[in-house]
């Protein structure tokens, strides 16, 4: 489990970006595999959900995790739900104890927020889609409405694919460029002609910022690069494979 200690200097908050390391799982979903849309065996996932959340001193039913789309949309959580009745969203606010809301990625950021003052909490999935539709400002607005203040939240970019591991191709760049000329930083030239290596870490640092979120901050990994400690869509499909595990991110108000 990875934390960062912006947001382990608040109080009453907990969280952990978990990498694949410490489950029961096994083959390609090897080991911390939390992802139950992938084709694993349901109780392994289960067991690997329990493990994490036992590491933030939790119950494996506080847990909130989403089905997610590369959507713009944002949840404001007041009770769990089943594991079988998740609804399609890819981010989630709370102000209510114990509940922990839960992000998975093999690739895509995961950004878990905070109000240092006010303990309400947010969670987001990050992809290039989700980023560039308005998915962290929606979070946000949605964490105002709860009544968190700007000034007062701490956003944390969790473990996701690396520049020199995103190539994209070219006309990839477009609509970010229309949103923002200055967008041109996150793209640097692959040895392919036409094509881009994008800084999905950056983009989303940046978008935080520009949201006036203060402090952000990150986790330094690529997640394709380092297949010890993470699981990655990219790798896996580069090596042809038909399925990858997930690993979890996960940010819990205390009681």
């Amino acid at each position: 489990m990875i934390t960062l200690s912006a947001l382990n200097e608040l109080n009453r908050i907990r969280h952990g970006f978990f990498t694949r390391e410490g489950g029961v799982s096994r083959g390609p979903y090897a080991s911390l595999n939390c992802g139950p849309g992938s084709q694993d065996d349901p109780a392994a996932v289960a067991e690997n959900r329990a493990r994490c959340m036992a590491l933030l001193d939790h119950p494996p039913e506080a847990l909130a995790t989403l089905y997610q789309a590369h959507t713009a949309e944002v949840v404001v959580v007041d009770t769990l739900w089943p594991s079988d009745r998740r609804p399609t969203a890819d981010a989630m606010v709370t102000s209510r104890p114990g509940i922990a809301l839960g992000i998975l990625t093999a690739d895509c950021a995961p950004v878990l927020l905070a109000d240092r003052h006010t303990g309400v909490i947010g969670a987001a999935h990050a992809g290039w889609k989700g980023a560039l539709g308005g998915v962290l400002r929606n979070t946000v607005a949605a964490m105002l409405d709860l009544g968190a203040r700007k000034a007062s939240i701490i956003a944390a970019v969790g473990p996701c694919i690396g520049q020199r591991s995103y190539e994209v191709g070219p006309e990839f760049p477009k609509p970010f460029l229309a949103e923002d000329s200055g967008n041109a930083d996150y793209f640097a030239p692959a040895p392919r002609p036409g094509h881009f290596f994008f800084d999905l870490p950056g983009y989303v640092s940046r978008a935080l910022s520009h949201l006036g979120i203060s402090e952000v901050t990150r986790v330094p990994a690529d997640t394709c690069r380092d297949e010890t400690r993470f699981y990655s869509y990219r790798r896996g499909t580069l090596r042809g494979e038909p399925d990858y595990g997930r690993q979890l991110s996960a940010i819990v108000l205390e009681r």
